[in-house]
């Protein structure tokens, strides 16, 4: 992955000229002053870990297993939000680990917290290193790191088996270092799918999708990561925990959803028990055009309540829309225009639910594309984080913000959020897009375009900050899937208010009575 952006390298796309074009007489995007840092040149702190500690690390996963190289370091510093970038791409590797400790069991993971909390080490649990709200970041050197003896990623990419497989139950067991591609992989063989597919999905791990509550791109028919999840063992620097006995149970509240969400917080998640579904014999994705973004979100929430409901299901406003495709003609016959559906149908036969779900949509105004628009989100599903790379080259800030809501209030909180963008920015380019419902409410999801000023960052934090006001005010959920992480933590507390806060405070301070993992992240 690279290090100062998203995937494959060998991946990237320069932009084209005539969108350089547009970008510049659009939003008057200018080429950046000064040309990104290259590996070699980002700025690292010393290592602060006294030699005795290292040795300590080495002791429990073996030397090989400590890492305090520059590379290394430097890929595993902070995540993958647009911050996170331009900081990377100016050289600035201030929160840089001081190692990278990779355990390969659960008892290595045990014995490395009860080490690092007695000794006082920060520990950031580290999966794909895709987080987008400062989940690996937790504590800047001029802000609480002199209370450590140093900090470490705990990097999980050696516990990446599949245990097992119990076909009678549709349970697979598995480490959470394991990429999705791999998971998907390993279960294909099985003639099994998880169904999980969000944007992250080349890279993101199984406990990273657990530890921030992932939302796929399918959840309407798969449901989100944690209605996956049917058990967990977390380890934790006061001991071990396991959850999930059974399918539903009485037994007191659900401790699973203390973990699910929980960013590496609480403890150290070693294994997951999933739901798995039957690999879907059939797959098929169309597009369809509604005349506003109203209209298509009634039509939406038609499907979600009444039914029948396709695994994927779309709708881009009129913004998205018209930027995110290349043929406005292709929109339908009346012209350009109007807002794109994309709906996606998965199972054993597809077909009786597509017809079904194809009348309901004409039927409140939505007018058939095929399959042509379907198999183009198909192909593209997972480019988007690699045109972002390219515009932040060219000079533009790009970024995205989610949030969700219940129907009867999403215009608000959709105008909320659109208004509270152009307050801070200016002229942005604002695009939204529903991705995830639910029978009582659905899912935001934003994208910005705005040129770069001279500080791109305190640019785009102090648009977040209005943002996350503008989000609690206007009643809707701080996040739907990527987390609380840095980015979200005032404005989540004011969301669950100071009792919410103060239970998460209690469970903190009974599972990590030092408070060394990643601290400064999720706990108001």
């Amino acid at each position: 992955m690279l290090w100062s952006g998203w995937g494959d390298p060998a991946r990237a796309r320069e932009l084209p000229e005539q969108v350089r074009k547009l970008l510049h007489d659009l939003l008057g995007v200018r080429d950046p002053a000064t040309p990104a840092a290259t590996l070699d040149e980002v700025r690292l702190p010393p290592v602060a870990l006294p030699a005795p500690l290292r040795a300590a690390l080495a002791g429990v996963v073996g030397e090989a297993h400590v890492l305090t190289g520059h590379e290394d370091r430097v890929r595993h510093t902070r995540g993958k939000s647009t911050p996170d970038l331009l900081r990377m791409r100016a050289g600035d590797g201030s929160d840089a680990p001081d190692a990278v400790v990779l355990p390969g069991s659960h008892d290595e993971v045990a014995e490395l917290l009860r080490l690092c909390s007695r000794e006082r080490v920060a520990v950031v649990p580290f999966g794909g290193g895709t987080s987008v709200v400062g989940g690996l970041a937790p504590v800047g050197r001029a802000h609480g790191r002199a209370r450590f003896a140093g900090v470490v990623a705990l990097d999980l990419r050696r516990l990446d088996r599949l245990r097992s497989v119990d076909t009678e139950s549709m349970i697979a067991e598995f480490e959470p270092g394991v990429r999705a591609p791999d998971a998907e992989r390993l279960l294909a063989a099985h003639g099994l799918t998880l169904g999980h597919f969000p944007q992250s999905f080349e890279y993101a791990t199984l406990g990273g999708f657990a530890a921030a509550r992932s939302s796929g791109q399918a959840s309407a028919g798969y449901g989100r990561f944690d209605d996956m999840v049917a058990g967990l063992t977390l380890a934790t620097p006061a001991g071990d925990l396991e959850l999930g006995r059974a399918p539903k149970s009485a037994a007191g509240p659900d401790l699973r959803q203390l973990v699910l969400g929980s960013e590496g917080a609480f403890g150290v998640i070693t294994a997951l028990r999933l739901r798995v579904r039957r690999a879907p014999a059939e797959r098929r994705y169309e597009g369809w055009r509604f005349p506003t973004f109203a209209a298509g979100s009634a039509a939406a929430r038609a499907l979600a309540q009444e039914g029948p409901l396709p695994a994927v299901l779309r709708l881009s406003d009129e913004t998205e829309t018209m930027i995110g495709l290349a043929d406005p003609g292709a929109i339908g016959s009346g012209g350009p225009g109007g807002c794109l559906m994309i709906t996606g149908y998965e199972g054993a036969r597809v077909e009786p639910r597509r017809t079904d779900a194809s009348a309901v949509l004409a039927r409140l105004g939505g007018e058939p594309l095929g399959e042509g628009p379907g198999q183009a989100w198909e192909h593209g599903r997972f480019s988007a984080p690699y045109l972002r790379d390219s515009l932040l080259a060219a000079g533009a800030t790009v970024e995205t913000l989610e949030t969700a809501g219940f129907w009867a209030n999403l215009p608000r909180l959709y105008d909320a959020v659109r208004l509270a963008l152009l307050g801070a920015l200016g002229s942005p380019l604002v695009l939204c897009h529903i991705s995830h419902v639910y029978e009582t409410g659905a899912s935001l999801y934003f994208t910005v375009v705005v040129a770069q000023d001279g500080e791109p960052v305190a640019q785009w934090e102090r648009a977040k900050e209005a943002v996350n006001a503008a989000v609690v005010e206007a009643g809707g959920t701080i996040t739907h899937h990527h987390g609380v992480g840095r980015d979200h933590l005032e404005a989540y507390g004011r969301e669950i208010g100071p009792v919410g806060v103060g239970i998460l405070r209690a469970v903190k301070a009974s599972v990590d009575p030092e408070g060394v993992l990643n601290p400064g992240v999720l706990i108001p």
